[in-house]
Parts: C-alpha cells; structure tokens; sequence
C-alpha cells in the first residue's frame, strides 16, 4: 500500500474511532475498516438450485456486500454524507439477486438490507422485489417507532397493496449481522418476519413468527447460523467462515408442505471478488463478468 493510500485509510480509522463510540461492541474498528472501507464491494456468486412449482431450478445467485451513508431520517443513501452531519449513519447494504428460468419464463428477485455498522438498531430498511413475465411484486419495510411499517404490492387480487406494521426482527438482516460479527446474532426462541422473498414465493400473510435460533461450529474454521420456524414450516441454514470477515459459504431453504414433502433450495459459493463494479459500466467491462462466473 503506498503512502497516499495509508494516508486516507488513517484519515478514515481518525474519522471512525471518534463519531462512532457506539453500541456494535463485537466490532473489530481497525479490522473492519481494513477491509470494508476500501472503496469496493464485495461480490460473491453463488450457484443457485431453486426449488419453484415442485421442481428444482437451475440458476445463480449473487449477494453484493458493500458499505455506505446512509440518512436516518430520510432512510435513503445519503448524496453527500459531510453534510448530512448527525443525520449520517454508517450501514451495511446487502443487494442480493436470485435468476433462475421456470419453463418458458425467467424469473429474477432481488432483496436490499440496509444494517447499522455502529449503531445497535434493526436495519432501518428492507426491500424486495420479484419480476417474472406474470408480474412484479414489491415490499418495503421501515423501522419507525420501535417496530416495521410495511408497504406491499402484487398483482394478485388476493394480495393487492397493504400496509401493515410489525414489531420483530427481520430474518433478512442476519446475513447483514453475520457479516458484521456472528455474535450480533441472537439465539433462542425468537419472534422474526421470515424472508420478504420467502414471503413472495410462500404467498403467506407477512407476519412475526415464532422461529428458534442456533449458532454452531461445523469445523476448524467455519460455523452455521440455523433458523427454524416450526408453525410455518420453513427452515434457513447459513454456513459462514467463523473469522473475519465472515465470508457467506452458502445457504439452504427447506420448505415443509402440508403432506410432509421438503423442497429444498441450496446455494454454493463459486466466486468472490472485490469491486468497485459501479465504476466498470462500459462494454470492454463486460468480460468481467466471466471472471465473476455469471
């Protein structure tokens, strides 16, 4: 590294140590603004078999790991952080993608978890999305006064738009947490709102339900994250590297239907890179993407 580049990563370690005394206790400053404030995102590729219609589907899956500013107020990125002051907030943004081809038709899917780094608070907002040649649906949840407002979309009659509240963790930010540190996320009985893509493809009410939460260790170096939701039938397995930074190996979705019968969706890793991907937009970047493996 040369010296300009230790400079800025010293004037960035300066910045951290004295705004962000906060409650992220199981945080690692030094390590953690090694790697994640280097002005990249992480790129992970996964090959995706999503069980959809009672069959498995080929496909890939990519989660992006990145870190931003972001408003606590307006719960957006924020265009220019110096000057938002108090307003600014550090967060992990996970954009996780799934394509995958049913029949004739494509599907894509994709979710956006924006988790505090510093401060000790549910991710402020949540959104997914599902687009197929049916239609579109969206969800957007928003931490406000202690619980989640959400706003859902479909183009089914039976679902059509709603607005409902929901005091609960989000199943969805703990991949977010994994990232951050494993020891952020809680274990025992819980009450959680299962996958907003879950949701989408379960066609369930979106609710708060009872799940229970386990961490352990599968060998010298990696762990899994277990989350069992007994009432509704629906199981996530994470596997991780249990050292910093906590590399996403894969996930597992096993689905429990009424007769008895598991689909199970799996998701491996093949690649991962970092990338400031935002700023490789033109056609001789292209080729990227066969490094990636997509």
């Amino acid at each position: 590294m040369n010296m300009k580049n230790l400079f800025n990563l010293g004037l960035i370690l300066l910045i951290f140590f004295s705004c962000n005394s906060t409650g992220r206790k199981a945080i690692d400053e030094k390590q953690f603004a090694s790697y994640w404030y280097q002005d990249r995102a992480e790129i992970n590729v996964f090959d995706l078999k999503q069980m959809r219609y009672g069959e498995v589907r080929e496909g890939k899956a990519v989660m992006i790991f990145v870190t931003e500013d972001f408003s606590k107020r307006k719960q957006v990125k924020l265009d220019d952080p110096a000057a938002a002051g108090k307003d600014a907030m550090k967060v992990m943004k996970l954009n996780m993608t799934r394509d995958f081809v049913t029949g004739v038709y494509p599907y894509h899917t994709m979710l956006s978890v924006f988790t505090p780094v510093y401060n000790d608070l549910n991710s402020p907002k949540i959104t997914a999305s599902m687009t197929e040649w049916c239609g579109q649906s969206f969800a957007q949840l928003n931490w406000k006064n202690n619980k989640y407002q959400a706003n859902l979309f479909s183009y089914f009659e039976s679902e059509g738009d709603q607005e409902l509240s929901i005091s609960a963790m989000a199943e969805d930010e703990i991949f977010n947490l994994i990232r951050l540190n494993p020891d952020l996320v809680p274990t025992g009985h819980k009450k959680l709102i299962p996958s907003l893509i879950f949701n989408r493809f379960s066609h369930l009410p979106l609710d708060a339900e009872s799940a229970v939460i386990s961490k352990r260790k599968i060998g010298s170096n990696q762990a899994e994250i277990e989350v069992i939701y007994e009432e509704i039938g629906r199981k996530l397995l994470i596997k991780y590297v249990d050292a910093f930074p906590y590399e996403i190996m894969s996930w597992q979705e096993t689905q429990t239907k009424s007769d008895g019968t598991e689909e199970v969706t799996t998701a491996v890793r093949k690649s991962v890179q970092m990338m400031d991907y935002w700023r490789k937009n033109g056609l001789q970047d292209e080729s990227l993407r066969k490094s990636l493996g997509l």
